[in-house]
């Protein structure tokens, strides 16, 4: 999961996609075992990073290299949405729109392992630390009714040194804490830096 987000960060200071998104796929395969609030995210997720590989391999596939050349030719192209406001057909989103809904998840991914690395003994339990990631990161995002699922999801989640057992099979949770925390602090780079992208070129608002 590493090494292709690493890797997704060029030294121009954009975001190549096909190693995004290839971090994406491990990211998910990650998460799906750790509780059914990951489950509920990750399979959004999933459609949303099959939704851009297929403009990343697709017939314009050299304007989807990155996420500057993306955002480029989508914009030169009056490919982007107006602001706030979603197309009726998804198949129609931007890849812009769509790696930005992907970006907030990243968000939500990245504290909760943050989280679940660094808590401390007596401390809050992981899932009210998880459920505090999603109101920062998602929640305002969401409609009343996926509020209401994620939460009751969230009542779901495993124990702290449950999700450190499912995260890193067969290792201590001492050497667990430090492998999920250096996870997040990837995956936290990664997400400063699309932050940074998406917000110098206006498209924060396109969903």
């Amino acid at each position: 999961m590493l090494k292709p987000f690493q890797a997704s960060l060029s030294p121009e200071g954009d975001v190549e996609l096909a190693q995004y998104l290839a971090g994406w796929r491990e990211l998910l395969r990650f998460l799906a075992p750790l509780g059914s609030i990951f489950a509920f995210a990750t399979s959004e997720a999933f459609i949303k990073v099959t939704a851009l590989e297929a403009r990343v391999h697709g017939p314009d596939a050299a304007h989807y290299r990155s996420l500057a050349t993306m955002a480029t030719w989508e914009q030169r192209m009056g490919l982007l949405e107006l602001r706030g406001t979603a197309p009726r057909d998804s198949a129609r989103t931007s890849g812009s729109r769509t790696l930005l809904l992907l970006h907030r998840a990243l968000r939500w991914s990245q504290l909760c392992l943050h989280r679940v690395a660094t808590g401390t003994l007596g401390g809050p339990e992981a899932g009210v630390q998880c459920g505090d990631a999603y109101s920062t990161a998602l929640a305002a995002h969401h409609p009343w009714l996926i509020r209401q699922a994620a939460r009751l999801a969230i009542l779901a989640l495993p124990s702290r040194d449950r999700l450190l057992q499912l995260a890193c099979p067969g290792t201590r949770e001492e050497d667990a804490r430090v492998a999920v925390a250096r996870a997040a602090g990837i995956l936290e780079d990664v997400y400063n830096r699309t932050q940074g992208l998406l917000a110098g070129r206006g498209l924060l608002q396109l969903a």
